[in-house]
């Protein structure tokens, strides 16, 4: 089989024809084995888990003889491209080596490990001219929140606002 990767925070389209997002990568607690943690960006919204391997494998042909798709789950991008416009994702993990390469920007890193809003918001104005739409659309994920689209000035003004909100009106210590 060849190597592939997965991509956390990629976008997966399985040969069903339904999309997905890679969440993390997780072990089972007893057998520590590793599994896919992906979320359904259709219906509910249902997190799944799935293990490595078989997340990466390819379609049973033999058993769906329809399916074009090689693999059972594809990574797709959202701009309709076959590779990402930059690499802003958390990681990426090796199928052979199962080890973990860090892609991340060194302010997003800070940003996500912030452990109240303040510090969030802190690293937020440093980050003023270094940011990019796809670190806003990371951030803003990450604190369960949407930044309409528009222009790059105005969505860092609105994470600023939600986070700031935060930081104001709720408990500062994140858990």
């Amino acid at each position: 089989m060849e190597s592939r990767e997965l991509v956390i925070g990629g976008f997966y389209k399985h040969f069903k024809d339904k999309l997905y997002q890679v969440k993390c990568v997780a072990y089972h607690s007893e057998t520590k084995e590793k599994m896919v943690v992906y979320q359904a960006l259709y219906g509910d919204y249902s997190v799944y888990v799935r293990p490595f391997d078989m997340f990466l494998s390819e379609v049973d042909h033999i058993k769906y003889p329809e399916v074009t798709q090689k693999y059972r789950f594809e990574q797709v991008f959202p701009d309709g491209s076959d590779m990402p416009q930059n690499k802003v994702m958390v990681q990426q993990v090796s199928e052979k080596a199962g080890k973990e390469e860090s892609l991340i920007h060194p302010g997003l890193e800070k940003f996500l490990d912030a452990d109240t809003y303040q510090e969030k918001m802190d690293v937020l104005k440093y980050l003023r001219n270094s940011i990019d739409d796809r670190m806003i659309d990371t951030m803003a994920a990450s604190l369960d929140v949407e930044v309409p689209a528009g222009d790059l000035e105005t969505r860092y003004q609105s994470l600023m606002n939600c986070v700031r909100m935060q930081t104001k009106y709720e408990c500062n210590r994140l858990h």
